[in-house]
């Protein structure tokens, strides 16, 4: 991608001023370089290219790009996930590509290392000191988000070229109109290691947390640079700015580029090994006490109504270690809520994520010992089955008037129940379950459907996204100690093993029996099996296992299926079906995402990864 000389820089935001919720894009405007120099909230505005594209996708793309994976499918038959999943990924220009994020990546990382080059030359305050300390805190951003876009764009991008596991053009200086802009991609350790070097640069410069201090507590560093007020150091480090790159963020994403790095699909030329990733996920969790510090809500933090309210400011409850801004919405409602409540249903959970969930005892659906009934599959269940699904029979949703379109306050789902809206591929008026299931996680459940001259509509409510939760740490951390140290070893420097983690973790779900999770204790195998598990349960709809299958180097074509319910003789039967039109396509280079075929074609240096050429 050729880059211009950068002569008009785009003005994001401006972010040095005190954020009320975090922030929001200004208006863009156009300032030359000189006059950035000068203008330190228009400066910032080119540092803060590094937080456009984030690899966490909240609310509806976090959810639809489960769609492409064996946990759901979609009734949005134009959905580019969906075509994914069917078998229509594609490097070619004009083809199904939803993680081409090249041209992005490539522009965003221009900006942020244009920033750190210049950033020196930039007045950010009028007392020299308060000066300095802005130069550090806004260098430590800057380098940690530039540390997230090499690996938001190594996830999409990185692939074995010739047996060469492959990153992408580690760029770390800023390109002119004389650069020679036709460069190779660096190899993928090299760009790990860059990650890294950046994140430890980070947390060098960024306090741990944007908190107020007394004068007594100003870090030495400052005070023998002669900072000898609190209410300097807390105009650059305190509450106002809550919400931006910190050193505890930093820290998570750390955590989660060493899980990646050390997964199969990419450890064997990481030069990261599962040691590496316990010990930086533990190195966090020790921050809040280890197993201790899991939030008892933390399961269901989207939907603790209060609490979400009071958040303000960039603060965060205990499960939250980054989010973005709390908004009133419910396009997340309007798009899963079923038909009968007014709702497009446009997520379907798929019978292969219902079995997932085990018995209200520990153990799998297919262990003789849980005592499931597959004519009965709804009881005795884990209870977050209930809490993230919704099925036949489920009390769901806000209050309905007598003018809503059902005849009971329960969700109905079988295929022949008369004007049932809401039935497994109904064919009656509304948006259909192709699965017989409907999302319920994410969703909030206060959005009350308000019913006016017979009309319907969908009331907004506060809710944010959340970009990294505790819960994801704690099971980073169990997966790589597991691997390490096997089920019941700890990392240096932590008192707490991956059984303990998953035993917390389960307990706060309600399943107090520990049977099988003692049984998997002794085999790092089964151990395994239930840690990924409980991340595929703890994670859904989070926009977690598109990459969580692939970096394990798992079944990706796996059938997805739906549960037919029909009423015999005044009896309900289910009987599990393939989800029609429903067919797992990928290949074997899919486990690694394409260079777009555009940007091979423009520049001889630039090698496809494996396999893509006929994609």
């Amino acid at each position: 991608m050729k880059l211009n000389r950068i002569i008009k820089l785009a003005v994001l935001i401006p972010l040095v001023a005190a954020c009320d919720d975090m922030f929001e894009p200004g208006i863009e405007n156009n300032q030359d370089f000189e006059t950035l120099t000068k203008i330190p909230t228009n400066a910032a505005g080119l540092a803060m290219h590094g937080y456009a594209d984030l690899p966490y996708q909240g609310g509806s793309a976090g959810a639809f790009n489960d769609v492409a994976t064996d946990d759901a499918v979609t009734n949005d038959f134009g959905n580019a996930y969906l075509k994914v999943g069917n078998g229509y990924w594609s490097s070619k220009q004009g083809g199904i590509n939803p993680f081409d994020h090249w041209t992005s990546y490539r522009t965003n990382l221009q900006y942020v290392n244009r920033f750190l080059e210049e950033m020196d030359g930039f007045n950010w305050a009028g007392k020299a000191l308060v000066n300095e300390m802005f130069k550090d805190q806004i260098k430590g951003e800057v380098y940690a988000l530039r540390a997230l876009q090499m690996f938001s764009f190594l996830r999409y991008h990185a692939g074995y070229v010739n047996g060469e596991l492959m990153g992408i053009p580690c760029l770390t200086r800023s390109e002119t109109a004389g650069d020679d802009f036709n460069v190779s991609r660096t190899s993928f350790k090299e760009c790990i290691d860059q990650i890294f070097s950046d994140l430890q640069v980070a947390q060098e410069y960024l306090p741990y947390d944007y908190v107020n201090i007394k004068d007594s507590d100003i870090p030495d560093k400052y005070k023998e640079m002669g900072v000898d007020n609190a209410e300097d150091y807390n105009r650059v480090f305190g509450e106002s700015k809550m919400g931006r790159m910190s050193g505890r963020i930093a820290a998570a994403v750390e955590a989660q580029v060493a899980l990646f790095a050390a997964s199969p699909a990419y450890s064997d030329q990481s030069g990261v090994d599962w040691e590496d990733a316990a010990e930086k996920a533990a190195a966090l969790l020790n921050t809040i006490g280890g197993v201790s510090g899991i939030d008892p809500n933390g399961n269901h933090w989207y939907n603790n109504i209060e609490e979400i309210r009071d958040v303000r400011g960039g603060r965060v409850p205990a499960e939250i270690i980054w989010r973005d801004n709390v908004s009133e919405t419910n396009g997340l409602e309007g798009d899963c809520y079923p038909a009968s409540l007014f709702g497009k249903a446009r997520i379907n959970p798929t019978q292969n994520l219902v079995d997932a969930f085990p018995m209200a005892n520990g153990y799998p659906i297919s262990d003789a010992a849980s005592g499931y009934d597959p004519q009965n599959p709804y009881a005795g269940r884990d209870p977050r089955f209930d809490m993230y699904i919704v099925h036949d029979g489920s009390d769901f949703g806000p209050y309905r008037t007598t003018k809503a379109q059902v005849n009971t306050d329960l969700i109905n789902t079988t295929v022949d129940s008369k004007d049932n809206v809401d039935g497994l591929d109904a064919d009656k008026g509304g948006a259909p379950t192709r699965t017989g299931y409907f999302m319920r996680k994410l969703l909030n459940e206060d959005c009350i459907i308000k019913m006016k001259d017979g009309g319907s509509g969908i009331s907004a409510q506060h809710k944010y996204n959340a970009r990294i939760r505790y819960t994801e740490i704690f099971l980073d951390y169990a997966e790589a100690a597991n691997e390490a140290y096997g089920p019941k070893g700890t990392a240096p420097g932590a008192n707490y093993s991956a059984y303990d983690v998953i035993k917390a973790i389960r307990e706060r779900a309600g399943i107090t029996d520990t049977k099988y999770l003692d049984q998997c204790a002794g085999d790092k195998d089964k151990m395994r099996e239930l840690i990924r598990n409980e991340r595929r349960i703890e994670l859904c709809f989070e926009g977690h296992r598109f990459w969580d299958l692939r970096r394990w180097k798992a079944d990706l074509n796996e059938q997805v299926m739906a549960m037919e319910i029909k009423t015999v003789n005044g009896k309900k039967t289910y009987t599990p079906t393939p989800v029609k039109n429903e067919t797992r396509n990928y290949d074997d280079c899919m486990y690694y995402g394409p260079v777009p075929e555009a940007e091979i074609n423009k520049w001889s240096a630039l090698k496809q990864n494996d396999g893509w050429d006929k994609f």
